[in-house]
């Protein structure tokens, strides 16, 4: 067959073949019956942590809500609904999830495998909100999680990197659904996050800052406010130097907002609002290529002042920059475990060979925040140095060795940043 690419078109997959299953029965009997395998989602990460040379399952015929609890206030989904088909059923119900990321296009599994986030000083990842999970481990045999179960196995397998098997079914926490209005403001001085920085990200349930690098400035702040009474939202012109935007925006300068989430104060519900993308647009060709870093909350000031000495170097390769705050959660290999944390995203030019120059570069600056890569983007970080964040990282390889004794699941990526010991 011909080889898949991801979404972005920079990383080529070396899987034999692609299987499409119609259940969970035919996953069982394709795990069982492989030797090497692996999901493929919406192919939005950016290396090889969802390759395989052997078989790629995609979940994309499992797509389906199994249930809504209202009782406990949950939802169980198969796992390759994406956010944004998920939100609509969730809205017409009644309910919310609690956050979202920017691309609503993207599966559950797949982000929550990840620790995909969305924004909020109080909202942490989108994997936070997993309850229970089922997933068919190397034998062909389904296993069933759930927080608080006897063998705790839940808070390491949430974030599974796909290392423990095939992820069929979610259970997310789901709270009463609720409405966000957007303002956008322009041209932050980046001085006033060293006093101001907590104020800054307080002013709304999610709130991002941008930045393309070319001043020491922060080119856009969104603010996302939860509304209760359906009035238009009462932003002031001005917030700490930054100027409110006469019209929609795109986080990019010069591209079209009309594809972005409505803007200027029209309350609207939660899911048109808090991603950053309406589901119904592409919101990029895919012409990009992203890293992430985490870095403690508290940081947030002195570690953009640390890039913003690379202006020179990150500018001509960078689209756009973006920070945005991230609660803490008990998620084993989640960067945000036990660690109120900021995430420092780029969104790159898809030029590899110069982006490759440049990350070492923000890595070393970032070095002294304890900064800590996202498992699905770009980085040029030691093992080791990744290695050394995770405290869990033993009991997550026992875990590993319990699902998938003979590696199934394993491929260079996993083997690399996860399986081998390095000194540290």
């Amino acid at each position: 067959m011909a080889k898949e690419w991801n979404w972005a078109g920079n990383y080529k997959f070396g899987a034999s073949e692609l299987c499409v299953p119609d259940s969970v029965e035919q996953i069982q009997e394709l795990v069982a019956g492989s030797r090497k395998v692996k999901v493929i989602g919406t192919r939005h990460s950016f290396n090889g942590i969802a390759d395989t040379e052997g078989s790629h399952v995609s979940l994309a015929k499992l797509n389906r809500v199994v249930g809504l609890d209202r009782e406990n206030e949950t939802v169980t989904v198969e796992a390759g609904i994406r956010y944004g088909e998920l939100c609509g059923y969730l809205h017409d119900n009644g309910y919310a999830l609690h956050n979202l990321a920017s691309l609503p296009h993207i599966s559950v599994a797949g982000a929550v495998a990840t620790a995909t986030h969305g924004s909020g000083d109080g909202n942490a990842s989108l994997s936070a909100a997993v309850t229970a999970m089922e997933l068919v481990a190397a034998n062909g045999e389904t296993v069933a999680l759930s927080r608080g179960g006897p063998d705790d196995d839940l808070a390491g397998a949430v974030v599974g990197l796909g290392a423990l098997g095939v992820v069929t079914k979610l259970t997310l926490d789901i709270v009463p659904a609720f409405e966000i209005s957007q303002v956008v403001y322009e041209n932050l001085p980046l001085a006033q996050l060293e006093k101001h920085v907590d104020d800054i990200f307080a002013g709304g349930y999610s709130v991002s800052l941008f930045t393309n690098w070319k001043d020491a400035a922060i080119n856009q702040v969104w603010v996302k406010r939860k509304t209760t009474d359906g009035n238009p939202d009462a932003a002031g012109p001005e917030r700490f130097g930054a100027t409110r935007a006469d019209g929609p925006r795109h986080p990019v300068p010069g591209q079209p907002a009309h594809n972005c989430s409505e803007q200027m104060g029209v309350p609207g519900p939660w899911h048109e609002r808090l991603a950053h993308f309406k589901m119904a647009f592409t919101p990029s060709s895919g012409e990009e290529l992203q890293s992430e870093y985490f870095v403690p909350r508290e940081q947030i000031y002195p570690a953009l002042s640390a890039i913003s000495d690379l202006r020179e170097q990150i500018a001509p390769l960078l689209y756009v920059c973006e920070t945005r705050a991230i609660a803490a959660d008990e998620l084993w290999m989640s960067p945000c475990y036990r660690q109120r944390s900021a995430g420092i995203h780029f969104t790159w030019k898809r030029d590899w060979e110069a982006v490759r120059q440049v990350l070492p570069l923000i890595e070393s600056r970032l070095e002294p925040f304890g900064a800590r890569p996202h498992w699905a983007k770009l980085f040029t970080m030691e093992p080791s140095r990744v290695q050394s964040f995770y405290r869990k990282l033993p009991e997550f390889r026992e875990l590993i060795g319990r699902y998938d004794p003979q590696g199934k699941f394993r491929n260079a990526f996993l083997n690399r940043y996860i399986i081998e010991s390095y000194n540290r």
